[in-house]
Parts: structure tokens; sequence; C-alpha cells
């Protein structure tokens, strides 16, 4: 973001926490600080809404019936897909595939694309920092394969080593690369790794890139032309959406290519006992009655965020986390991890002495929801020499009066252990 836009961009933040419901819950007593989101955003009203009218007017199975409510229910369906694409910068709907979540979206490619490729000698590479999803399909793949998973390392401000990376994808590493796995934004660090140089360096390579966008899609603009990916997968309720839904975006001649990876009702063309046809992506990858309902309400918390103005919302989201870094940073005996030039809405911290878990549990004392644990990253707690930290993270809906209980709450924590 430019001081520009930071400087110029404003965000009607009482207006906006009046359109959810829970902000109004109060915890233990308190207010409810809800520091949670990178874990699981909060509902507006607007998604909420979205997804009761749905079940009161236009609820149908979808692409099955000839009779109105099937048509107007595949309409509503479709056009979520259209607007996932709108999203995305996508120039086709056919090229997003519904799922149940980023982690479906990253298996979906492990196995349909990554694993008919994958042999002997080859390799797949991950960063230090991957979250869990973006790590266990890919070992579960080179097993079955006998391919070699290799691993980016970061430094120690959580900003991942380019030159290690370009290094493992030379020939002379050993191994060849067929398939280069990144997050975009880190889950426990908020690192935003630079995907269109990850890109043009993996494809210098000969390997394809998949991205994991699910801490990206609530704060920054994607534009998966821009970010020259090869797929492309994020979950609907970390972007104030459903659960239950997420999308996979990928090239169209390389999803064209790909085997389907469940069989069932929609995915085919002619089904006989002898053979059967499959059907064009994406129907092919989107076997059963789809998460319809889940669809729309996704498509509705697009449109909600959008509505918001990109930039104000980044704008606002990286001036609590920098009020954040400077409220707990001068609290005596707290470390933050993660210190990476380019960060989105993540503060990992520890207090000297106590443990993330108990952290965690003072603060909710306080009405303060944060996350606490290895954050499904325990290679990257490894390798900053933790077993656990304690993080907030930061949405549109939350203030800097927030911030400040949070501190309130972290000096508190660390006076009680003292």
């Amino acid at each position: 973001m430019t001081p520009e836009v930071a400087a110029t961009a404003t965000l009607d933040v009482a207006a906006v926490r009046a359109q959810f419901p829970i902000l109004q819950t109060r915890v233990n007593g308190k207010p409810l600080v809800y520091l949670d989101s990178a874990a699981s955003a909060q509902k507006p009203l607007a998604v909420i809404e979205a997804e009761a009218r749905f079940y009161r007017e236009s609820y149908a199975n979808v692409h099955r019936g000839v009779h109105t409510l099937s048509q107007r229910a595949t309409g509503a369906y479709e056009a979520a897909r259209a607007r996932v694409a709108r999203f995305l910068g996508a120039p086709d709907p056919a090229q997003v595939v519904f799922t149940r979540s980023a982690t479906e979206g990253l298996n979906l490619v492990a196995w349909c694309y990554a694993r008919p490729r994958l042999a002997p000698g080859d390799a797949v590479l991950v960063t230090e920092m991957e979250h869990h999803s973006n790590i266990v399909p890919w070992q579960m793949v080179c097993e079955v394969t006998g391919a070699k998973l290799v691993v980016a390392p970061v430094d120690d401000r959580g900003e991942l080593r380019l030159d290690e990376l370009a290094r493992l994808l030379t020939p002379g590493a050993g191994s060849r690369v067929k398939v280069v796995a990144c997050v975009h934004v880190s889950n426990a660090l908020g690192t935003i790794n630079p995907i269109a140089e990850i890109s043009r360096l993996a494809h210098d390579a000969g390997a394809a890139v998949v991205v994991d966008g699910a801490q990206a899609a609530p704060h920054l603009a994607i534009d998966v032309g821009a970010l020259g990916c090869d797929f492309y997968t994020f979950s609907g309720h970390k972007v104030y959406g459903p659960t239950g839904i997420g999308a996979l975006w990928g090239r169209p001649e390389l999803l064209a290519e790909m085997p389907p990876w469940q069989g069932g009702g929609d995915m085919i063309l002619h089904v006989s006992f002898a053979k059967t046809d499959y059907a064009p992506p994406p129907a092919r990858f989107e076997a059963g009655t789809p998460h319809i309902v889940g669809a729309v309400g996704l498509a509705a918390a697009l449109d909600w965020l959008e509505s918001l103005g990109q930039e104000v919302v980044a704008a606002h989201e990286q001036e609590l986390l920098a009020h954040a870094t400077e409220l707990l940073g001068a609290i005596p005996g707290v470390r933050l991890i993660g210190s990476a030039r380019a960060k989105a809405s993540v503060l990992s911290f520890l207090v000297a002495g106590v443990h993330a878990h108990d952290v965690g549990t003072i603060l909710d004392a306080e009405g303060v929801a944060v996350r606490a644990g290895h954050h499904c990253a325990q290679p990257l707690m490894e390798r900053f020499g933790v077993a656990a930290t304690a993080r907030a993270s930061f949405a549109v809906y939350n203030t800097r009066e927030e911030v400040e209980t949070l501190a309130a709450a972290v000096a508190k924590a660390q006076e009680l252990f003292a």
C-alpha cells in the first residue's frame, strides 16, 4: 500500500460493526473483542440475510430440474461462480471450481494435477511458513509417487528466502521441481509473499505454481493474471462468508487435462456400466449436490467486502496492525514473532514465562478472543524455536480501542506471571 492511499482512506468502523450482530455479544461480562478473524471471520447481515432469503424464496437443487425453483437456484449458483471469478480477476467463470475450503482446493490440485505428473526424481517445493493444509497433501502425493518434498526457508524476520527458493529450483539442487506450493499470506506471521516473483522463478524452471490464498483473500486485491500462478484457492469463511464453501481457480488448459477427483452426479456427460464420459471443468470436479446456499452466501460476502473499498479496508487494517505492533512491542517480556516488511493483519507474540494457552485464557477473561497454539504451522514454530504463540488477527470491524484493550490484557497477563 502506498502512503498516499493510507493517508486518504477512511472507514466508518461504527457503521461496519453495526452490521455484525455477534459483535454486540458480551464475554465473561465484558464486551467481545474478537481478534481471531484469521481463524474465521464473523458474518455481516448481508451474508446472513442472503442465505436466509435464498432458503425462503429460491431453494432447490441445481442443474437437474426444469421447474422454476431449480432454474432460479441454478442461476444464483452460477452467478456466485461468476462473482468469485471477478473477485479473483479471472476472465471466465468456468475456471472457478467450488470446493468445501482452501484445504479441499489444495488436495484437489495435489491429487488431480500433481499425482499424474510426479515420479521418482521429481519434487514438490513448499515453504517453511506453510499451513499444514499446504504440506500434508503434498507429503501424501510424494509418498505414493516417489517424489520428494523440498522446503524453501524463511529468515529471522519471517520473510521467504527467495535466493534459496531459486537455488532449489535449479537442476543442480538434486530434484526436478514440478510444483511450487506457496502461501500468499502466512496465517502465523502475516508475511505477504511476492507471488508474481515466485511464479516467474518457478515457470522459468518448468514448475507449476499453486497458491494458498486463504489468508490473502480478506485483505488483498487478487488478480490471478498479474500473480502469474497456475492455481489459486481460498476459503469463504475467512472472507466474511459461510463455512463449508471455498473456491479453486485454475488455468483452463490445466483443468481440462485433470482427471476427476470424486465420482457421482453432475460430473458426468454419460454413464454406462461399460464407460463413463466426464463433464468438462468445472462440473468435472463438483460431484454431488454442492453447497448451493454457501455459494450464494459467499457471493454476498464478496459484494459486501468490495463495497467498502479494498484500499480503504487495507488502510484500516494496516493502521490496526501498526498500532498493535507498537503497543505490544513496548510491553516488557513480550516477544513479537514475524517482522516482515510486507505484512497483513496478523500479530503473533509470546509473553516471557507464560505459555501461549495461558495467555489466551487470561485474555479471554478480559473479553479478548485471540488464537493460541501452533496455528497449524508446526514446522514454522520449530523454525522460530517455540512450541506455540498467541496470535491476534485484525479485520475490518476491529477498532483502535480494541487494540488498546488487547495491549492492556497482555500487560495484565505479564504482571500476573511476573
